[in-house]
């Protein structure tokens, strides 16, 4: 015979009551700010829009087939690509290299640490506008340091690779605090211990930091990597619609803008986006089978 359910006090009640009052405004927010549009996204790949938003007509796998067989999607996608190619490894490794360094305990780290955030916290389209003076081929500050006239963000072949270093300077800092806190995590003894023995700072560092920070490393190479092929806003404020090297650097959010609110075509923009989204769980799968073989749990 099951026993009679136990009724909850007016206390038990009451803190119910608080608990959903505070994880509801949340729900609410993920189920209208993000779920919502996810979904919408993909029933929208499968319709060609209509003039004004009005009127979508079901095409069913049309616009894949267009996505797919598009040679501007694939060099879009091979842009976004060559973007975290740049940004991931070289905004992983100078991260963990200044991590290392400031995590020690010498005069002025705090201050160091704070002007290596500080990209963090500024606005993006100030950092577009400082570093598109920079990059400028005429009155650019590296022009005329260096007595050049290269077009960093106009020359098709290097322009992937300007947006590319603006992407590692604004990432370093972000990465460096994660960095920094895993290390503080690592017990002492095992440097203490591996000095004894003979091993130099080199040795400890490879043989010791690296291993020991791996989950963290893992963790900030995985997000750091969606967060690359994602890439729009940086792309959008730094180039031009005019500039000859738009197509051989826009990446493939960039064109999902285009062609959803510029062109309009929010079917076909949906389609493109569906692309990226397939091709990052692939990544993210293939990341998560070899966080066995490469991340140490100590």
């Amino acid at each position: 015979m099951a026993k009679p359910r136990k009724k909850r006090t007016a206390a038990a009640r009451n803190e119910a009551l608080w608990a959903w009052a505070f994880i509801l405004p949340t729900m609410i927010g993920l189920i209208i700010l993000n779920y919502y549009p996810a979904v919408d996204t993909v029933i929208q790949s499968f319709y060609k829009t209509g003039d004004f938003g009005l009127g979508n007509k079901w095409v069913g796998l049309a616009n894949y087939q267009k996505v797919l067989g598009s040679d501007v999607v694939w060099q879009s996608l091979w842009n976004t690509i060559k973007y975290a190619i740049i940004e991931v490894p070289f905004g992983v490794c100078i991260a963990l290299v200044l991590a290392v360094f400031l995590n020690k305990k010498l005069k002025g780290t705090s201050t160091f640490r704070t002007i290596f955030f500080l990209p963090m916290v500024c606005a993006p389209a100030a950092v577009a506008m400082v570093w598109r003076w920079l990059y400028n081929q005429q009155f650019g500050l590296l022009n005329n340091v260096f007595h050049t006239q290269i077009a960093w963000i106009s020359d098709p072949n290097i322009a992937w690779i300007s947006i590319g270093v603006i992407g590692v300077w604004s990432v370093i800092g972000y990465n460096m605090v994660l960095f920094i806190s895993g290390l503080q995590e690592i017990p002492g003894d095992y440097y203490e211990a591996a000095a004894i023995d003979g091993a130099t700072g080199i040795k400890q560092f490879f043989k010791i930091t690296v291993p020991l920070l791996s989950p963290t490393t893992f963790f900030i190479v995985q997000t750091r990597l969606i967060g690359a092929l994602t890439v729009f806003d940086l792309m959008f404020m730094v180039l031009d619609k005019t500039n000859v090297a738009l197509k051989k650097t826009q990446s493939i959010v960039y064109l999902f803008y285009d062609y959803a609110f510029t062109k309009s075509n929010k079917g076909y923009g949906a389609a493109v986006v569906m692309v990226l989204v397939v091709f990052i769980m692939i990544v993210t799968f293939i990341l998560q089978r070899l966080e066995k073989k490469l991340v140490f749990y100590n």
